[in-house]
C-alpha cells in the first residue's frame, strides 16, 4: 500500500477539491496543531460512528484482529516530533482506504467525503509543521548537537514501518473480502478504533 496519498492520482475527486479550497484558506499556526488534531480526530470519530446506526449481526462471524500497534505511544512519547510523523503516517493511510474508488458501503456518502477533507487538511497541516521544524533544525544544527537524533530517527522509522503494516493488513483484508459490506463495517469499527487511540497523540503535543 502507498505511503503516499492517493489524492494526487485522483484530485479531481469533488472531496478533494472541497478540501484543499478549505485547506488553502487556513491559516496554519503550527502553535494550535494539538487542537487542530484533536478537533479533526474527534470529527472523524463522530462521523464514523454516524456512517451506519448499528453494526450488522450478520458481520461478526467475519471480524478480524488487526493488531493496532499498541507500542507506538510509549515508543513515540518523549519526542514531539516522532508523534507528528507518527500522525502523518496514519492520516496517510487511513486517507488512502476511505479514498478507494471500490468502495461499495451503505455509509451516508456527505459523511465519508467530510472525513476524507479533515484528513487531507491534517495532512496538509502536519506536513507544514513538520517541514517547518526541518528547517529550523537545520538553521541551528539541533539535530548533530543534541546527538539522539540517530537513534530517534529509528525509533521514527520503526514505529511508521509498524503503522504501514497495520494499515496493508486493512487493505488486504478488503481486498479478500472483495469490499464487500460486512467487510466496510468491519475496517469502520478498526479505523473508530484507531482514531480514538490517536486522540492520545494529540494530547502529548499539548505538553510542554
Amino acid at each position: 500500500m502507498s505511503t503516499k496519498p492517493d489524492l494526487f492520482r485522483t484530485c479531481l475527486w469533488p472531496a478533494c477539491l472541497v478540501g484543499l479550497l478549505i485547506t488553502g484558506i487556513l491559516s496554519l499556526d503550527c502553535n494550535l496543531l494539538h487542537f487542530h488534531l484533536k478537533k479533526v480526530t474527534w470529527q472523524n470519530l463522530r462521523l464514523l460512528s454516524s456512517t451506519s446506526s448499528s453494526f450488522p449481526v450478520e458481520c461478526l462471524q467475519e471480524t478480524t484482529a488487526f493488531e493496532l500497534p499498541q507500542e507506538i505511544l510509549s515508543h513515540t512519547q518523549p519526542v514531539k516530533r516522532y508523534i507528528k510523523e507518527a500522525f502523518y503516517e496514519m492520516s496517510i493511510q487511513a486517507f488512502n482506504i476511505f479514498s478507494q474508488h471500490t468502495f461499495k458501503s451503505t455509509w451516508e456518502k456527505d459523511y465519508l467525503k467530510q472525513i476524507q477533507i479533515g484528513l487531507y487538511q491534517q495532512l496538509q497541516y502536519l506536513e507544514q509543521c513538520l517541514e517547518e521544524e526541518e528547517k529550523e533544525k537545520e538553521d541551528s544544527k539541533e539535530m548533530e548537537e543534541n546527538g539522539m537524533n540517530w537513534s530517534g530517527a529509528m525509533v521514527s522509522q520503526l514505529s511508521n514501518l509498524e503503522l504501514r503494516r497495520y494499515f496493508n493488513r486493512i487493505d488486504n483484508f478488503l481486498k479478500e473480502k472483495k469490499y464487500s459490506h460486512c467487510a466496510w463495517e468491519i475496517i469502520r469499527v478498526e479505523i473508530r478504533r484507531c482514531f480514538y487511540y490517536f486522540q492520545k497523540f494529540a494530547v502529548l503535543l499539548r505538553k510542554k
